[in-house]
């Protein structure tokens, strides 16, 4: 039961992302700037968090150390405030369907950090490391094949944009030039970066600092005062503050209430259960969705290669969770093993003792 409750949330993690991509999208594509949006975003989910933190956790929230603090706000910096400044002018300058795409190289980025810092173990010889090493290859294949091959467009019944009363994408992409969109790309690769670091490295602080609620809470106020910032120094025109149309207060109300307060609750959660690469090994199932849902909402044109690319991760994820499941069932069949011989050698003992007085 245990185990289907993390998968579960592992998947509404990913259905929460999707929501996130395109609402976010929909509000960029009506000129919302990116700067001003991550910070009201985050300062919604700091005012939604702190008072539920502070009726759940008043009275037993552990002591706060100064360094405990100070990893909290560093982590606050990478996965709020630089991960999504990061991301939103990426996602400004390309699709939410190749956001996706790229946000998937963190599977890959968060193996190759959790073996580095020894928080994972290859062993080749077993089927249960060749089928994550595998599924890993499949997932970078995917991103490749989307990245690179583009192909025939499919057919789609959506031609104007569900959301927001912008230009569509398939409208804005013809003003997108080609450096525009390499350089989109690039910007999303270091996303991706900052995002698996922040997975790998958030996992350690916990143990030290176990409440998740005020963990989360904590870093929505860091990443609100880092965010503000960095909005004040890219935008200095106050008219450009406001929030404008009703997808934009959609958008912060569900990218802060849901996509930051909830979503990373749940992360933190996950995380603790079952570490870093098994959260992040569910990224592409943010891109499938994501990738049927910004066809009808956002009018996104797909191409063959992003289902080739799609079909490609979505066997890596399951090569990935076959071999995660697999070594966590041998971990508890071994700790098992090593109880039941404990108990044997307690029996044993008394018994010689006795026989060594006679």
């Amino acid at each position: 039961m245990n185990n289907a409750k993390v998968y579960l949330v592992a998947v509404l993690i990913s259905l929460i992302r999707v929501g996130m991509q395109i609402l976010t999208k929909a509000a960029f594509n009506t000129g919302m700037s990116t700067t001003v949006f991550v910070f009201y975003r985050q300062a919604s989910a700091a005012l939604f968090l702190t008072p539920i933190a502070f009726v759940l956790e008043r009275k037993r929230a552990p002591p706060l150390p100064f360094m405990v603090c100070f990893k909290i706000f560093m982590l606050a910096f990478l996965g709020l405030a630089v991960y999504f400044n990061i991301l939103s002018l990426a996602l400004d300058y390309t699709s939410a369907t190749l956001a996706a795409a790229m946000i998937n190289f963190i599977p890959v980025l968060t193996f190759i950090l959790a073996v580095l810092f020894g928080m994972e173990a290859i062993k080749l010889r077993s089927r249960k490391g060749i089928a994550k090493v595998s599924g890993v290859v499949l997932c970078l294949a995917g991103i490749l094949t989307m990245a690179f091959y583009k192909g025939p467009h499919l057919k789609s019944f959506i031609h104007h944009s569900l959301l927001g009363q912008g230009h569509s994408h398939s409208d804005r992409s013809h003003s997108h030039s080609h450096n525009t969109w390499i350089l989109g790309t690039f910007l999303m690769t270091i996303a991706a970066s900052t995002l698996s670091l922040w997975m790998v490295l958030q996992g350690p602080v916990l143990q030290e600092y176990p409440s998740k609620l005020l963990f989360t809470t904590l870093q929505c106020h860091f990443g609100t005062a880092q965010s503000f910032f960095i909005a004040l120094a890219s935008e200095r025109d106050f008219s450009r503050w406001k929030l404008g149309s009703d997808i934009n207060l959609i958008a912060v109300g569900y990218g802060s209430i849901i996509g930051i307060g909830v979503s990373y609750y749940l992360q933190s959660w996950t995380i603790e259960k079952r570490g870093p690469v098994f959260l992040a090994m569910f990224m592409p199932l943010t891109l499938v969705i994501t990738m049927i849902l910004s066809s009808f909402l956002l009018a996104e044109q797909i191409g063959l290669g992003s289902v080739l690319g799609g079909s490609l991760m979505v066997g890596g994820l399951y090569s990935v969770l076959w071999g995660k499941s697999k070594e966590h069932a041998d971990s508890n069949i071994q700790m098992r093993e090593d109880g039941e011989s404990c108990l044997e050698e307690k029996k044993i003992a008394p018994s010689v003792e006795t026989t060594q007085a006679t």
